[in-house]
Protein backbone atom coordinates (compact mmCIF):
# COMPACT_ATOMS: atom_id res chain seq x y z
CA UNK A 1 0.00 0.00 0.00
CA UNK A 2 1.39 3.21 -0.89
CA UNK A 3 1.49 5.79 2.13
CA UNK A 4 1.52 9.53 1.80
CA UNK A 5 4.77 10.83 1.84
CA UNK A 6 3.33 14.14 3.95
CA UNK A 7 2.20 11.45 6.75
CA UNK A 8 4.98 9.56 6.96
CA UNK A 9 7.05 12.81 7.35
CA UNK A 10 4.27 13.47 10.44
CA UNK A 11 5.41 10.48 11.78
CA UNK A 12 9.19 11.29 11.87
CA UNK A 13 9.02 14.68 13.35
CA UNK A 14 7.38 13.50 16.11
CA UNK A 15 9.89 10.57 16.56
CA UNK A 16 12.49 12.95 16.18
CA UNK A 17 10.62 15.32 19.03
CA UNK A 18 10.67 11.85 21.15
CA UNK A 19 14.13 12.49 22.77
CA UNK A 20 13.63 16.15 24.02
CA UNK A 21 10.31 15.14 25.52
CA UNK A 22 12.00 12.82 27.41
CA UNK A 23 14.63 15.18 28.12
CA UNK A 24 12.61 17.96 29.71
CA UNK A 25 9.69 16.04 31.22
CA UNK A 26 8.40 17.59 34.39
CA UNK A 27 11.16 20.53 33.77
CA UNK A 28 10.75 23.84 33.73
CA UNK A 29 11.22 26.03 31.26
CA UNK A 30 10.64 30.14 31.20
CA UNK A 31 9.43 32.16 27.92
CA UNK A 32 10.36 35.67 27.55
CA UNK A 33 7.97 36.46 25.54
CA UNK A 34 8.26 40.08 23.73
CA UNK A 35 8.45 41.70 20.09
CA UNK A 36 6.84 41.62 17.14
CA UNK A 37 5.46 38.04 18.69
CA UNK A 38 3.50 40.11 20.70
CA UNK A 39 2.17 42.50 18.26
CA UNK A 40 1.34 40.01 15.35
CA UNK A 41 -1.70 38.59 16.38
CA UNK A 42 -0.90 35.92 14.16
CA UNK A 43 2.50 35.34 15.97
CA UNK A 44 0.76 36.12 18.95
CA UNK A 45 -1.40 32.80 18.60
CA UNK A 46 1.68 30.63 17.65
CA UNK A 47 3.34 31.32 20.52
CA UNK A 48 0.60 30.32 22.88
CA UNK A 49 -0.08 27.35 20.68
CA UNK A 50 3.85 26.28 21.67
CA UNK A 51 3.89 26.91 25.38
CA UNK A 52 0.43 25.14 25.42
CA UNK A 53 1.87 22.59 23.78
CA UNK A 54 5.21 22.17 26.02
CA UNK A 55 2.92 22.16 28.88
CA UNK A 56 0.60 19.21 27.58
CA UNK A 57 3.57 17.62 26.79
CA UNK A 58 5.14 17.83 30.49
CA UNK A 59 7.16 20.50 30.37
CA UNK A 60 6.15 23.29 33.38
CA UNK A 61 6.52 26.63 31.14
CA UNK A 62 6.15 30.21 32.58
CA UNK A 63 5.31 32.66 30.60
CA UNK A 64 7.71 36.33 31.56
CA UNK A 65 6.30 38.99 29.13
CA UNK A 66 7.48 42.60 29.00
CA UNK A 67 4.96 45.77 27.18
CA UNK A 68 6.55 48.12 25.91
CA UNK A 69 5.58 49.35 22.92
CA UNK A 70 2.06 49.03 24.69
CA UNK A 71 3.06 51.25 27.59
CA UNK A 72 3.97 54.31 25.10
CA UNK A 73 0.88 53.57 23.12
CA UNK A 74 -1.04 54.34 26.10
CA UNK A 75 1.08 57.01 27.53
CA UNK A 76 0.32 58.89 24.03
CA UNK A 77 -2.97 57.97 24.40
CA UNK A 78 -3.45 60.16 27.16
CA UNK A 79 -1.43 63.06 25.73
CA UNK A 80 1.72 62.62 28.13
CA UNK A 81 4.95 64.11 27.28
CA UNK A 82 7.27 60.95 27.86
CA UNK A 83 10.95 61.96 28.85
CA UNK A 84 13.89 60.49 27.82
CA UNK A 85 17.52 60.33 29.70
CA UNK A 86 20.36 58.36 27.70
CA UNK A 87 17.88 56.86 25.32
CA UNK A 88 15.86 55.46 27.96
CA UNK A 89 12.31 56.35 28.75
CA UNK A 90 12.06 57.98 32.40
CA UNK A 91 9.31 56.52 34.18
CA UNK A 92 7.66 58.96 37.11
CA UNK A 93 4.80 58.17 38.81
CA UNK A 94 1.92 59.09 36.26
CA UNK A 95 3.77 57.07 33.41
CA UNK A 96 4.24 54.20 36.14
CA UNK A 97 0.67 53.71 36.97
CA UNK A 98 0.22 53.89 33.32
CA UNK A 99 2.74 51.48 33.13
CA UNK A 100 1.62 48.88 35.96
CA UNK A 101 -2.15 49.21 34.31
CA UNK A 102 -0.88 48.12 30.57
CA UNK A 103 1.29 45.01 31.74
CA UNK A 104 -1.94 44.16 33.71
CA UNK A 105 -3.84 44.51 30.82
CA UNK A 106 -1.40 42.48 27.90
CA UNK A 107 -1.22 39.66 31.13
CA UNK A 108 -4.87 39.10 31.34
CA UNK A 109 -4.83 39.22 27.25
CA UNK A 110 -2.27 35.97 27.25
CA UNK A 111 -4.20 34.09 30.28
CA UNK A 112 -7.28 34.61 28.61
CA UNK A 113 -5.32 32.86 24.93
CA UNK A 114 -3.92 29.85 27.03
CA UNK A 115 -7.08 29.37 28.95
CA UNK A 116 -9.19 29.14 25.45
CA UNK A 117 -6.62 26.80 24.20
CA UNK A 118 -7.47 24.47 27.63
CA UNK A 119 -5.36 25.09 29.67
CA UNK A 120 -5.42 27.02 32.81
CA UNK A 121 -3.20 30.15 33.38
CA UNK A 122 -2.63 32.53 36.22
CA UNK A 123 -1.64 36.00 35.84
CA UNK A 124 0.60 37.37 38.37
CA UNK A 125 2.93 40.23 38.74
CA UNK A 126 6.15 40.55 40.70
CA UNK A 127 4.01 42.13 43.48
CA UNK A 128 1.85 38.84 43.85
CA UNK A 129 3.42 36.47 46.79
CA UNK A 130 6.47 39.27 46.86
CA UNK A 131 7.71 37.79 44.78
CA UNK A 132 9.95 40.28 42.73
CA UNK A 133 12.00 42.68 45.06
CA UNK A 134 13.81 45.39 43.39
CA UNK A 135 15.45 48.72 44.22
CA UNK A 136 15.80 51.71 42.15
CA UNK A 137 17.66 51.39 38.69
CA UNK A 138 20.07 54.03 37.34
CA UNK A 139 21.17 55.12 34.05
CA UNK A 140 24.72 56.59 33.75
CA UNK A 141 24.54 57.44 37.51
CA UNK A 142 20.77 59.31 36.61
CA UNK A 143 17.75 59.25 38.31
CA UNK A 144 15.14 57.38 35.42
CA UNK A 145 12.60 57.30 37.85
CA UNK A 146 10.32 53.87 39.11
CA UNK A 147 12.33 51.59 36.92
CA UNK A 148 13.54 48.74 39.33
CA UNK A 149 16.68 46.60 39.69
CA UNK A 150 15.69 43.07 41.02
CA UNK A 151 17.32 42.09 44.33
CA UNK A 152 15.60 39.10 45.37
CA UNK A 153 13.33 36.57 44.04
CA UNK A 154 10.66 34.44 46.24
CA UNK A 155 9.61 31.82 43.71
CA UNK A 156 6.87 30.60 46.43
CA UNK A 157 3.98 31.55 44.56
CA UNK A 158 5.58 30.11 41.18
CA UNK A 159 6.17 26.67 42.38
CA UNK A 160 2.31 26.64 44.28
CA UNK A 161 1.20 27.71 40.87
CA UNK A 162 2.74 25.34 38.40
CA UNK A 163 2.39 22.31 41.71
CA UNK A 164 -1.44 22.80 41.13
CA UNK A 165 -1.05 22.50 37.34
CA UNK A 166 -1.79 25.80 36.54
CA UNK A 167 0.39 27.94 33.75
CA UNK A 168 2.29 30.96 35.02
CA UNK A 169 2.39 34.02 33.31
CA UNK A 170 4.07 37.10 34.74
CA UNK A 171 4.90 41.22 34.21
CA UNK A 172 7.48 42.58 35.05
CA UNK A 173 6.63 44.75 38.03
CA UNK A 174 7.82 44.75 41.35
CA UNK A 175 8.19 46.72 44.83
CA UNK A 176 10.99 48.03 46.55
CA UNK A 177 11.85 48.13 50.55
CA UNK A 178 9.14 50.87 50.95
CA UNK A 179 6.18 49.14 48.76
CA UNK A 180 6.40 51.36 45.45
CA UNK A 181 6.05 49.93 42.45
CA UNK A 182 8.67 49.30 39.95
CA UNK A 183 8.89 48.78 36.09
CA UNK A 184 11.21 46.39 35.71
CA UNK A 185 12.95 45.43 32.06
CA UNK A 186 11.17 41.61 31.52
CA UNK A 187 14.72 40.17 29.94
CA UNK A 188 15.87 41.22 33.09
CA UNK A 189 12.76 39.64 35.04
CA UNK A 190 12.91 36.68 32.72
CA UNK A 191 16.41 35.95 34.03
CA UNK A 192 15.96 36.72 37.59
CA UNK A 193 13.12 34.52 37.94
CA UNK A 194 14.84 31.19 35.56
CA UNK A 195 17.89 31.81 38.10
CA UNK A 196 15.49 31.46 41.87
CA UNK A 197 13.49 28.24 39.96
CA UNK A 198 16.89 26.63 38.36
CA UNK A 199 14.80 26.76 35.27
CA UNK A 200 16.12 23.83 32.86
CA UNK A 201 15.80 25.97 29.84
CA UNK A 202 14.89 30.12 29.74
CA UNK A 203 13.85 31.03 25.88
CA UNK A 204 13.98 34.66 24.75
CA UNK A 205 11.83 35.47 21.73
CA UNK A 206 13.51 38.27 19.84
CA UNK A 207 13.46 40.29 16.47
CA UNK A 208 16.31 38.72 15.31
CA UNK A 209 17.65 35.59 14.26
CA UNK A 210 19.83 34.60 17.10
CA UNK A 211 23.60 35.82 17.97
CA UNK A 212 26.13 36.44 14.69
CA UNK A 213 29.25 35.97 14.65
CA UNK A 214 29.38 39.15 12.65
CA UNK A 215 25.77 41.15 12.47
CA UNK A 216 26.52 42.14 8.21
CA UNK A 217 26.99 38.21 7.44
CA UNK A 218 23.60 36.59 7.86
CA UNK A 219 25.65 33.27 7.38
CA UNK A 220 27.83 33.94 10.25
CA UNK A 221 24.37 32.57 12.82
CA UNK A 222 25.87 31.07 15.61
CA UNK A 223 23.43 27.53 16.44
CA UNK A 224 25.24 26.72 19.68
CA UNK A 225 28.28 28.42 21.87
CA UNK A 226 29.48 27.67 25.12
CA UNK A 227 29.18 30.00 28.19
CA UNK A 228 33.04 30.52 28.10
CA UNK A 229 33.19 31.18 24.35
CA UNK A 230 29.60 33.51 24.77
CA UNK A 231 32.01 35.95 27.23
CA UNK A 232 34.43 35.98 25.04
CA UNK A 233 32.06 37.14 22.58
CA UNK A 234 30.35 39.68 24.63
CA UNK A 235 34.35 41.46 26.11
CA UNK A 236 35.21 41.79 22.43
CA UNK A 237 33.02 44.45 22.11
CA UNK A 238 31.89 43.41 18.33
CA UNK A 239 28.11 42.70 19.61
CA UNK A 240 25.20 45.02 18.03
CA UNK A 241 23.96 47.46 20.78
CA UNK A 242 20.27 45.31 21.88
CA UNK A 243 22.33 41.92 21.76
CA UNK A 244 25.01 43.22 24.44
CA UNK A 245 22.86 43.44 27.82
CA UNK A 246 20.89 40.04 26.17
CA UNK A 247 23.81 37.98 25.76
CA UNK A 248 25.39 39.07 29.60
CA UNK A 249 21.55 37.89 30.96
CA UNK A 250 22.14 34.87 29.32
CA UNK A 251 25.62 34.02 30.91
CA UNK A 252 24.59 35.08 34.19
CA UNK A 253 21.72 32.67 34.44
CA UNK A 254 23.75 29.82 32.96
CA UNK A 255 26.00 30.62 35.75
CA UNK A 256 23.19 30.86 38.33
CA UNK A 257 22.19 27.31 37.58
CA UNK A 258 19.99 27.55 34.58
CA UNK A 259 21.24 24.84 31.94
CA UNK A 260 20.23 26.33 28.57
CA UNK A 261 19.58 29.78 27.31
CA UNK A 262 17.87 29.76 23.89
CA UNK A 263 17.98 33.44 21.84
CA UNK A 264 14.85 32.97 18.67
CA UNK A 265 13.52 34.70 16.24
CA UNK A 266 9.75 35.22 17.67
CA UNK A 267 8.62 36.56 13.91
CA UNK A 268 9.39 32.75 12.61
CA UNK A 269 5.54 30.70 13.28
CA UNK A 270 6.18 28.02 15.78
CA UNK A 271 9.93 29.24 16.84
CA UNK A 272 10.08 27.80 20.43
CA UNK A 273 8.56 24.33 19.09
CA UNK A 274 11.25 24.11 16.20
CA UNK A 275 14.00 25.00 18.56
CA UNK A 276 13.42 22.54 21.16
CA UNK A 277 11.85 19.67 19.33
CA UNK A 278 14.99 19.20 16.03
CA UNK A 279 18.17 18.38 15.97
CA UNK A 280 19.12 21.59 14.30
CA UNK A 281 16.72 24.17 15.81
CA UNK A 282 16.78 27.59 14.37
CA UNK A 283 17.98 30.01 16.73
CA UNK A 284 21.15 30.30 19.34
CA UNK A 285 21.73 27.80 21.99
CA UNK A 286 24.19 28.99 24.86
CA UNK A 287 25.30 25.78 27.42
CA UNK A 288 27.35 25.50 30.06
CA UNK A 289 30.93 24.26 29.30
CA UNK A 290 31.48 20.89 28.90
CA UNK A 291 27.59 20.35 28.28
CA UNK A 292 26.78 17.99 25.59
CA UNK A 293 25.71 19.32 22.28
CA UNK A 294 22.76 18.50 20.50
CA UNK A 295 23.51 19.89 16.85
CA UNK A 296 25.70 17.28 15.19
CA UNK A 297 26.32 18.18 11.24
CA UNK A 298 24.64 15.66 8.87
CA UNK A 299 22.07 14.26 11.61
Amino acid sequence: MEMDQSIMQKAEVLIEALPYIQRFNRKIIVVKYGGSAMVDEELKHHVIQDVVLLKLVGFKPIIVHGGGKEISKWVNKVGMEPHFVNGLRVTDEPTMEIAEMVLNKVNKSLVQLVNELGVKAVGISGKDGMMLKCRKKYSGGEDIGFVGEITEVNPKVIYDLLEKDFLPIICPIGFDEGFSSYNINADDAACAIARAVKAEKLAFLTDVEGVYRDFGDKSSLISEITVDEAQVFVDSGSLGGGMLPKLQNCIDAIENGVNRVHILDGRISHCLLLEIFTNKGIGTAILRDGDERYYHPGQ
